[in-house]
């Protein structure tokens, strides 16, 4: 039996999945097709980290290690879905829901002072940020937006705000001693096994990375942020926004860049709080409240303090209430940017910025101009570049604009920067070095006590892949591709070097091939956007993260309706149903009135691709007619208004999955591919469009009232599957046809 593998994980994908899944278990099983699932969510892989404290009931297998090891086989046919990369305080969190559903695991050690908390620590560590992807994308990334999306965007345009010449929003970046300007870059000759040390002034020697294995080819990367520098930037741009009158927004991307980004963003609270640190930062410490943890963190703990915490409240409060007004998450709640660090995320909310016109939300629920605050320059640009596109020529048209497809390196851990265990907070002065086995140093900095220090690898193999499939690209569509690499940059110069290399073993005759620093990429770009014209960006790993969410949030309104395909490089295939995050407002807003406004339209463009991939490796005729059938109910369900809707009164994610289904069913039923499939499913179709009015009055009925999951990073299935499987008429058709 031909086998897919669906992924739990979090939040509104993972409500989603208990409607959705036996739907997709139903249809797939006719082609004899099994879906088995694999949990990645942040929860169940907290729980695999313990088994030696948990009953055998609460024990679960490591899912993500099986499935990484999967990934690296022919056989590989993986479903994604969005998953939390966890900050610390959602570990927190995570943790304390688990403590009180009775799962005996320790809680999060922040400065562990036994060997026990150290190896809590360690373990913990290991689910912080982006701590899925890296393990299962054995292969490079191609996203783009699906015709039958694209059409629906230009005959059903969502809403862009208005852009004037007269704009003040604008990005903020260092322009210099950043991770930008410090980058050093070296390509190994041969392997190695290399170590990272600091050596301190006075000449003591501290191993920070023991043992670094690289391969021949891999290009290994170091740099560092200036902290002192990355202050007195912070404080200009406070100053700046008041001077301006605008809000102050502060962005960054403390889930990918999990150890660089949150001390960033700790350094930003401490400097817009310099005051109140001032006073009262020993007290805060004592109690374990970190800046790092964001203003929220530090707001809900205070009661620690004993009798000073009304005191340190109202001096938070006062500053607060000074200018710079603060860009806002939710303003009715007084959650501000500088709250919680995963709650503002770069690639997120610059495109919701600009496709608003420039505004944000401020205090007082108010839209304005907004200084956006980057602090690091390696990217900035392109946020800038399209800001000034705006402001020049308006905003964008979904009715005729073209798109922005990606190529993207991610292949074996390919440019993670701060994402693992090779970024350090440096404890003293002095200097740090990368060195190979002979005790030769490759790469080092002068460094300073607090200075943010971070290596990456990229290995010489998805480097070549991710030209190969640029040129396929290429070739498949007649667009022009452009390597968005700044020859100024480090690591970017060794890039272009290996490209153009690579380029010489494909046949690239009548190519449109290019290669061009970021921001000159996106005023080419952006310029053929408005010409209707496609444009294939082919960037590195980080890049690839921000423009698959900038590109599709302007083009058709969320990342989340993107086609999502990794080639695996052994030969299978992992499917990724869109960028767009997990939604935590989707699963509060499911809470409180028992309605789901999350769109899985993203898990069925992947499922289509699953499916078509199967066919063609199994040789399953099925796969493929269940595949194209997918697809035209898809196309359906976006032209007949049947995705769900914001709001009470509609359609929600399980309505939506239910017309999936009756039209899936109606086009496998008209098929005439294969008969005996025809034969049957049309009377599921019958069934089901016979008892529409039924099925979406039970779905409808449940609306409006609060609903109990049982837990939020971990629910209690029975809960929620009664949750989200709310019409018995729909069920029964369905588990009748699952057999």
């Amino acid at each position: 039996m031909s086998t897919i593998i669906y992924t739990r994980t979090d939040e509104a994908p993972l409500l989603a999945t208990y409607s959705l899944k036996p739907i997709i278990e139903a249809f797939a099983g006719a082609a004899g097709i099994d879906v088995e699932t694999r949990d990645i969510s942040l929860a169940g892989r907290i729980i695999a980290l313990f088994p030696e404290r948990l009953t055998p009931e609460q024990q679960q297998p490591d899912d993500l290690a099986e499935l990484g090891a999967m990934a690296t086989t022919p056989e590989a046919n993986i479903i994604k879905l969005p998953n939390i990369s966890a900050s610390v305080p959602q570990l927190k969190a995570a943790i304390a829901e688990l403590q009180a559903q009775g799962y005996d695991i320790p809680a999060y050690p922040e400065a562990p002072g036994s060997d026990e908390e150290r190896e809590a620590r360690a373990r913990y560590d290991t689910v912080k940020g982006s701590a899925v992807n890296p393990v299962l994308r054995e292969g490079n990334s191609d996203r783009r937006a699906p015709e039958a999306v694209k059409n629906y965007a230009r005959s059903s345009p969502h809403s862009m705000g208005t852009w004037n010449s007269d704009s003040r929003t604008r990005v903020a970046t260092m322009d210099g001693r950043d991770f930008a300007a410090n980058e050093k870059s070296v390509v190994l000759e041969a392997a190695d096994t290399l170590s990272i040390r600091h050596v301190a002034e006075d000449g003591t020697q501290t191993v920070l990375k023991d043992a670094v294995p690289v391969l021949a080819g891999e290009v290994v990367d170091a740099t560092f942020m200036d902290v002192a520098a990355l202050e007195t930037f912070l404080a200009e741009q406070i100053r700046a926004a008041t001077d301006d009158d605008v809000l102050l927004s502060l962005h960054l991307k403390a889930t990918m860049m999990k150890v660089s980004d949150p001390i960033i963003f700790g350094h930003a609270v401490r400097t817009f709080f310099a005051d109140v640190f001032a006073r009262y930062g020993e007290q805060l410490a004592s109690a374990g409240l970190s800046a790092n943890d964001g203003l929220g963190g530090i707001l809900s703990g205070l009661d620690a303090l004993g009798d000073d915490a009304a005191q340190v409240r109202a001096a938070f409060e006062e500053r607060l209430a000074q200018l710079p007004r603060l860009y806002m998450v939710n303003s009715d709640k007084g959650i501000s940017n500088l709250h919680v660090p995963s709650d503002v995320i770069i690639d997120a909310s610059m495109p919701a910025v600009i496709r608003n016109g420039g505004k944000a939300w401020g205090p007082e629920g108010e839209e304005d101009d907004t200084l956006a605050v980057i602090p690091d320059s390696s990217y900035a640009g392109v946020y800038q570049a399209v800001i000034e596109d705006c402001r020049a020529h308006g905003a964008y048209d979904p009715t005729t604009m073209g798109s922005v497809p990606n190529v993207g390196l991610m292949a074996k851990k390919a440019e993670e920067y701060g994402s693992h265990d090779k970024t350090f907070e440096i404890a003293a002065a002095g200097t740090v070095q990368v060195v190979d086995a002979a005790g030769q140093v490759l790469l080092e900095h002068q460094v300073a006590a607090g200075d943010i220090w971070r290596a990456c690898q990229t290995k010489d193999e998805p480097i070549r892949d991710w030209v190969k499939l640029a040129v396929t690209r290429a070739r498949a569509t007649g667009d022009p591709a452009i390597f968005w690499l700044d020859e100024a940059r480090a690591h970017d110069a060794v890039l272009i070097t290996k490209v153009r290399s690579y380029l010489g073993e494909h046949d690239t005759e009548g190519l449109d091939l290019r290669i061009m620093s970021p921001v000159e990429a996106t005023r080419v770009s952006v310029e053929r956007i408005r010409e209707g014209k496609d444009t294939i960006s082919v960037t590195g790993n980080v890049l690839r993260d921000y423009n698959t969410d900038l590109f599709p949030i302007l083009e058709v309104g969320t990342s989340a309706k993107m086609l999502s395909v990794v080639p695996l490089m052994n030969g299978g295939g992992l499917f990724e149903t869109g960028a767009g995050g997990s939604a935590p407002k989707h699963v509060q807003q499911l809470q409180q009135e028992n309605y789901l406004r999350w769109d899985s339209l993203g898990e069925f463009l992947a499922l289509a691709e699953s499916l078509r991939h199967l066919a063609e490796r199994e040789g399953n005729h099925r796969a493929t007619v269940l595949g194209d059938a997918l697809d035209a109910a898809t196309e359906r369900v976006l032209t007949e208004g049947r995705s769900p809707a914001r709001r009470l009164g509609q359609i929600d994610n399980r309505g939506s999955h239910f017309f999936l289904a009756l039209y899936w069913a109606q086009a496998l039923a008209e098929q005439a591919a294969d008969a005996e499939l025809a034969q049957r499913f049309e009377p599921v179709a019958a069934t089901l469009a016979a008892q529409q009015e039924q099925i979406t009055a039970e779905l409808m009925a449940v609306q409006g009232s609060p609903v109990d999951l049982g837990g939020y990073f971990h629910p209690d299935d029975e809960l929620a599957f009664a949750a989200m499987r709310p019409s018995a008429t729909f069920n029964a058709v369905i588990d009748a046809l699952r057999g």
